[in-house]
């Protein structure tokens, strides 16, 4: 963790504390694994030291060590160097650690804060009520997330079924429609071998007829019986989804 060992003990006894209380409200805990910890510019970016999971919504924590900054006095040696080498850098400060600790929680949607400081007015120890309410409320919105992503997972389903249903239908349409176009060919043969005059003209008319309303009538016999449709399959629904996949609503 990094952490001098003045201020080791205070920080085992602030872990505790958190993970009793979140504990004792149903939520998981469980510690780092991390071998070493990063280098102290780069602290934030390593990882959590341990865990709390409330309903569902991990949120990792570090305990910091803050440290002190003092303007840094060059050493004559430093100097010298500086001298010498014209890409030697003498630092502007010095940093060292000091009593204080930090405490950060990543993960889920942030609520009132992410880190908590240590001062002499509020040190961590009388925060920790908000840090397990901060963890409380990330919890919350991920549940409230996970339920309205399920709601918008069924909605979209039941968007999906009910263009594939009209989807199924507008084929079954385009099927017979296909179906007598062959049986509309046969009757125009017919047509044009009768004689000029009332047979021809009734049959012309017919045929007319016949194609406004192709989708209704059989036109070899007048029966109003429809052919069986095929089970389409995806590539055969697709012309008739609207851009939506015939797989799936997602």
């Amino acid at each position: 963790m990094r952490l001098t060992k003045s201020v080791q003990g205070r920080a085992f006894r602030l872990i505790h504390a958190l993970l009793t209380a979140t504990q004792r409200l149903g939520y998981a805990n469980a510690f780092g694994t991390a071998e070493s910890a990063p280098a102290a510019h780069r602290r934030r970016e390593g990882p959590p030291h341990f865990t709390i999971t409330a309903q569902g919504q991990r949120c990792d924590f570090l305990i910091l060590q803050e440290q002190d900054r003092a303007e840094h006095i060059p050493t004559k040696k430093e100097l010298a160097e500086a001298e010498k080498r014209s890409w030697v850098r003498i630092p502007r400060y010095d940093h060292s650690p000091a009593e204080r600790l930090r405490i950060c929680v990543s993960g889920g949607l942030r609520h009132r804060a992410g880190e908590w400081t240590d001062t002499v007015a509020r040190p961590p120890e009388d925060q920790l009520a908000e840090i397990v309410k901060e963890v409380g409320l990330r919890g919350q919105a991920a549940e409230r997330k996970r339920l309205a992503d399920l709601e918008e997972a069924q909605q979209k389903r039941m968007r999906w079924e009910a263009v594939k249903h009209h989807a199924a239908a507008e084929y079954a349409e385009a099927y017979r429609a296909a179906g007598l176009v062959e049986y509309l060919g046969a009757l125009r043969l017919h047509a044009e071998s009768l004689p000029l005059g009332p047979a021809k003209d009734d049959a012309e008319a017919w045929i007319a007829w016949a194609e406004g309303h192709v989708q209704r009538l059989n036109p070899l016999n007048g029966s109003p019986l429809m052919p069986e449709i095929p089970e389409p399959r995806a590539e055969g629904l697709k012309p008739f989804m609207h851009g939506l996949s015939p797989h799936g609503p997602s």
